[in-house]
C-alpha cells in the first residue's frame, strides 16, 4: 500500500527525473569525449593544419593549444567558477 501511495504522490515528478537522468547521461558522454586522447590529438592536428593553410597565425594556434590543454587539466567545476573575460 505504501508503494502505491508513493508512486501516486511522486508521479508528477517523473518528467523532472527523466530530464535529470538524460542530462546526467549527456554529461557523462561529453566528459568521455572531452577526455578522449584521440579527440584531443585531432583538435591539435586540426589547429596545425589550419596554421599551415594560413587560416590562423602561430600565436592563435599557440593560444588555442593552451586552451585545449588547460581544459583537460583544469577540473570542470573550477573552469565554470572562473570569471569570463569581458
Amino acid at each position: 500500500m505504501v508503494g502505491l501511495f508513493t508512486a501516486i504522490v511522486t508521479l508528477p515528478l517523473a518528467p523532472v527525473r527523466a530530464v535529470v537522468s538524460l542530462a546526467e547521461i549527456i554529461q557523462r558522454r561529453v566528459d568521455q569525449e572531452m577526455n578522449n586522447p584521440a579527440a584531443i590529438r585531432k583538435q591539435l592536428e586540426d589547429l596545425e593544419e589550419a596554421r599551415e593553410h594560413g587560416e590562423i597565425s602561430r600565436e592563435e594556434e599557440d593560444r588555442a593549444q593552451d586552451e585545449i590543454i588547460e581544459a583537460r587539466l583544469t577540473p570542470r567545476a573550477a573552469r565554470n567558477a572562473r570569471p569570463k573575460d569581458g
